[in-house]
């Protein structure tokens, strides 16, 4: 007989951070468990919940409704949970991190927290068409359909604020507009999902956990625009989400949302996806639609604009995932609860995924407006015990760094434009006092360099210069006058570069020279890296009153630097240190300096 306890169902997180961290284990295991003991209990998978600092991420809900989220689950916890909790009805405490009733340190992560755009990631399966309809899904596109002219959907957006969320921060509605009122029979609408920031994993996050929203959105665009095709540009690193996205468009066209003749309303709309090769400068519309057409990534001069001649030569409208989640909502909802969110000139809510040196990395939902303190301390945790935050990059390699001094302006689109970055598609890469900004500069601009398309000179070649006068001065090679010449390049870079990866590719340069100057005047007038981190302008040493001859250090040096006998002072070879930083982390009686 099977055993009935008070859970009758188990969701486990499989996006990518969970499965990463090992969560097809744990649900394999509850497979098992199940089976073998013989539990009547329903087993399901979701999508991220934004929680990616304790994946693998498992819900157990009871009969009366009550849930309790385990945190790090692995495989071999699930025995216990599953004999104590889905059976016994006795939650495991020591594995929990949200509990309704229960004041667990986790809640506050949900504290300052909106979802709008994430209203059914880690709730509902991704791949089951069933559950986003339960959840309300192809409600909104129903509506548009049957209550709404394109007009109408135009009206409902401007009220709403909605701006997109690519980057440019353009009005949605607006956007809509150009395209509905070009001449043009055939038309077209494509999702941008080339998500190509280090460190921003939005996108990514809501294809795989809730594919079916960005669809609903693209179908109303294409309803309001008038547009016959439309097409998920979605780069090919993201398999699970190209997955998910692929059952998502079959079963909304078996069921009639998609297709021919949607709805019986006489409107038909076919969806493609193209997998993009992972070229960054392909985040830009012009770029991404010349990869569709099959022919180079590379931009185009506007005007014209894609809404009047894009994909095809066609009147085409792009916006990126984030901004068609929204759609669905503000449909349902009304603009009015849309607009309520946010500032006065950015309304709605932001996703941001929080990477780097932050406490509680995951995917966050806020309202803009929130201010950059409270998103880093008040829902990431802050930067881990022992040290101190120093700066965010905001807007990945096109926006810039933000340091400590302005923590409490408010997160919206003209406020983060003022200090020079940008809000960008989402991503947060935190910095603490160990992070050198020279050195973040150089990685930032390695990117975009690496990624130029080498269309225009000043991109192609003046990067390249602004690298090597970086890696001369992280090398301990700088030399005067360095400073004034990578403003000089970056400014004429920004314009005189064609579209948008070259026009912001100088940011964090210019914004690391603007807020942290001293630093750059150490590495190039000291020879010396304030932050301790670049290699050729750090040394290590032991210090002989406080080494006891352990031998620890010499044991993880790889590669056999550290020498002395047990009980007496070790010494380090200068010129055999790699300063890989094995010694210091080894070391129980901070005997190990650099300086």
């Amino acid at each position: 007989m099977a055993k009935t306890g008070a859970t009758v169902e188990v969701t486990v997180g499989l996006s990518s951070c969970g499965i990463a961290a090992g969560a097809a284990d744990v649900f394999s295991a509850f497979q098992r468990e199940f089976k073998e003991k013989g539990v009547d209990a329903r087993l399901r998978r979701t999508g991220c919940v934004g929680m990616c600092y304790r994946e693998p991420i498992v819900d157990v809900v009871t009969s009366g409704g009550a849930k309790y989220t385990y945190g790090e689950l692995t495989a071999d916890r699930v025995g216990r949970v599953v004999e104590e909790h889905v059976v016994g009805g006795k939650p495991v405490d020591e594995w929990l991190v949200r509990a309704e009733g229960r004041e667990l340190p986790d809640e506050t992560y949900y504290d300052q927290q909106v979802r709008l755009v994430l209203r059914n990631a880690g709730v509902i399966d991704p791949e089951s068409i069933d559950e986003y309809i339960d959840a309300g899904g192809y409600e909104a596109l129903t509506k548009v359909i049957k209550e709404m002219s394109p007009d109408d959907v135009i009206e409902e957006l401007k009220a709403s604020g909605l701006r997109g969320r690519g980057g440019a921060g353009f009005p949605t509605g607006i956007k809509w507009d150009l395209a509905k009122k070009a001449p043009g029979e055939m038309k077209y609408v494509i999702v941008n999902a080339d998500e190509g920031d280090p460190g921003a994993f939005m996108d990514r996050s809501i294809l795989e956990g809730d594919p079916h929203s960005v669809l609903e959105g693209l179908a109303i665009a294409a309803y309001t625009i008038g547009a016959q095709e439309g097409y998920f540009y979605v780069r090919a690193e993201y398999p699970l989400a190209i997955k998910r996205l692929r059952i998502a468009i079959e079963d909304a066209t078996e069921r009639g949302f998609v297709g021919e003749n949607i709805l019986g309303s006489g409107f038909s709309f076919k969806v493609h996806i193209k997998e993009g090769a992972g070229a960054f400068v392909c985040g830009e519309e012009t770029a991404l639609i010349a990869s569709i057409e099959g022919q180079r990534g590379m931009p185009r001069l506007r005007p014209p604009y894609p809404a009047v001649k894009g994909l095809w030569a066609k009147p085409t409208n792009n916006n990126n995932v984030e901004t068609y989640a929204n759609i669905p909502w503000i449909i349902s909802n009304g603009a009015a609860a849309y607009a309520a969110y946010g500032t006065e000139s950015s309304k709605g809510t932001k996703v941001f995924a929080l990477a780097g040196k932050i406490t509680r990395g995951g995917l966050v939902e806020v309202p803009m407006g929130l201010t950059i303190r409270q998103v880093i301390d008040e829902v990431g945790g802050g930067v881990p015990e022992g040290r101190s935050f120093k700066a965010v990059q905001l807007g990945g390699p096109s926006g810039g760094c933000v340091p400590v001094e302005f923590m409490d302006i408010p997160i919206d689109y003209e406020s983060i434009t003022k200090t020079g970055a940008i809000m960008g598609s989402g991503g947060m890469v935190v910095m603490d006092d160990s992070t050198c900004m020279v050195d973040i500069a150089r990685f930032f601009l390695h990117f975009t360099q690496d990624e130029s398309c080498g269309k225009c000179t000043f991109c192609r070649v003046g990067t390249k210069r602004m690298l090597e006068i970086l890696e001369r001065i992280t090398a301990g090679e700088g030399r005067e006058g360095d400073i004034e010449l990578l403003e000089e390049l970056g400014e004429k870079i920004i314009s005189s570069s064609l579209c948008g990866l070259g026009q912001s590719a100088p940011n964090p340069v210019l914004t690391t020279i603007k807020y942290f100057r001293d630093e750059y005047e150490a590495h190039i007038n000291e020879k010396r890296c304030p932050a301790l981190s670049c290699k050729a302008l750090i040394t290590y040493d032991i210090d002989p009153d406080k080494c006891i001859g352990c031998t620890v250090c010499a044991k993880k040096c790889p590669v056999g630097a550290i020498t002395g006998e047990r009980k007496e002072a070790h010494t380090i070879d200068q010129d055999l240190c790699t300063k890989c930083d094995a010694c210091r982390q080894a070391c129980k009686f901070d005997a190990v300096t650099v300086r």
